[in-house]
């Protein structure tokens, strides 16, 4: 039976519409988090420039990439979803 401490396999889907004014920020964090992330996705310029989307393949605890998501959402114009996969048995 998976504990919330096991690690896990996921995603985390990033919107950002203001890139220049975020796009700093949303790298720090990543970059901070960065040991959880195993593969990055990024469309900076839709729409004219105006909107950006960024997808993680990620792999960690449930407390870790809640902090990586709350950190993200919390910043102005970014939106976050996220899935995670309940891998029974797996280190």
């Amino acid at each position: 039976m998976s504990t919330p401490s096991a690690k896990r396999y996921g995603f985390v889907g990033i919107i950002v519409a203001d890139r220049k004014s975020q796009g700093a920020r949303i790298n720090q964090v990543l970059a901070t988090h960065g040991d959880l992330i195993q593969g990055r996705l990024g469309m900076p310029n839709l729409h004219g420039g105006e909107l950006s989307i960024i997808t993680l393949i990620v792999h960690g605890t449930t407390e870790e990439l809640s902090a990586l998501t709350g950190k993200l959402g919390s910043l102005p114009g970014v939106s976050v979803k996220s899935a995670l996969h309940k891998l029974e048995g797996a280190p």
